[in-house]
């Protein structure tokens, strides 16, 4: 478990915000729809480019947390499985830019 996983669980403690999986994925999704929805108004419905205002760090963060938050809760070691979907995905990367690089993957 990384120190910032170990950093948010101390916290969460301190401030009684253990909930069960369910209501914290609850929570995620209520902190990401409100994300979007500000995202979709400050671009007028994606007709402007989006530039990210002085609270964006702070809504991110709080996103980040609940994540961290759920990992705890779940005993997922979140940097660990960041790893690895950093690695699966490159390998696919790779594996597409090889198929790209020797023509259609398919013989007709």
């Amino acid at each position: 478990m990384s120190e910032l996983q170990e950093r948010v669980g101390q916290s969460a403690d301190t401030a009684d915000l253990h909930a069960t999986a369910p209501t914290l994925l609850l929570e995620l999704q209520a902190q990401l729809g409100a994300l979007a929805a500000r995202v979709a108004d400050d671009t007028g419905r994606g007709r402007r480019p989006f530039r990210p205002g002085p609270e964006w760090s702070h809504r991110l963060g709080e996103l980040a947390y609940g994540v961290y938050l759920l990992a705890d809760q779940t005993g997922v070691n979140v940097a660990e499985a960041v790893e690895l979907t950093a690695q699966h995905i490159e390998l696919q990367g790779q594996q597409a830019k090889s198929a790209e690089e020797h023509g259609w993957p398919f013989k007709g």
